[in-house]
């Protein structure tokens, strides 16, 4: 009879909780797929023309022509001892672009949100595109930020580059995830 009991109470907070329960598993089943496709776009880049791979080879160019048009003489070259993109500004190596900066892994981590806490089809495609174009242009902006700092203040290199720079990617989806569930999801259009 226990087993039994523990079957039906379990049923019982399954129905409780079942948006609960809906959200986590739809996050996680988006959040999986995409990190997959990911992970199999950054195997096949491997031995392609942009080192180390397109998106990040993307970015480091581009936070290179931001730092030029800040007015700063900026270049950036492949790493010769890792996979990444060694950024100089006015002559000095200030900081390196790995994979880890190109805001795709950030990206999948919002989408995964939006689509979790889905509206209405139209909207949600929207909000997710938009929401991408964005963090990646606040995180071309950021790091093209992070190398002048880094230029200028060598040392707060922990601070600036573990905490404040950080702070400002994560902040910015959070609040996109904020103004996502109170103005455009399905949970507001239940509870609002």
């Amino acid at each position: 009879m226990g087993f039994f009991n523990l079957i039906l109470s379990l049923k019982a907070l399954f129905i409780k909780y079942r948006a609960v329960v809906k959200f986590i598993f739809t996050f996680l089943v988006v959040y999986v797929v995409f990190s997959l496709l990911y992970h199999f776009y950054l195997e096949f880049s491997e031995g392609s023309k942009f080192y180390p791979d397109y998106i990040t080879h993307l970015v480091a160019k581009q936070t290179e022509d931001l730092l030029n048009g800040f007015g700063y003489s900026a270049q950036v070259l492949p790493h010769p001892d890792e996979p990444s993109m060694k950024v100089v500004v006015n002559g000095s190596y200030v900081a390196r672009v790995i994979e880890g900066c190109n805001a795709a892994s950030v990206i999948i981590l919002f989408v995964s949100f939006v689509v979790a806490f889905s509206g209405k089809l139209k909207t949600t495609l929207f909000f997710m595109l938009s929401g991408s174009v964005l963090i990646y242009t606040v995180n071309l902006i950021r790091i093209a930020i992070i190398c002048i700092a880094l230029y200028h203040y060598p040392e707060h290199q922990e601070f600036l580059h573990g905490v404040l720079f950080p702070a400002i990617i994560y902040g910015m989806v959070f609040l996109l995830w904020i103004f996502w569930v109170n103005r455009f999801s399905n949970l507001k259009n239940k509870h609002g």
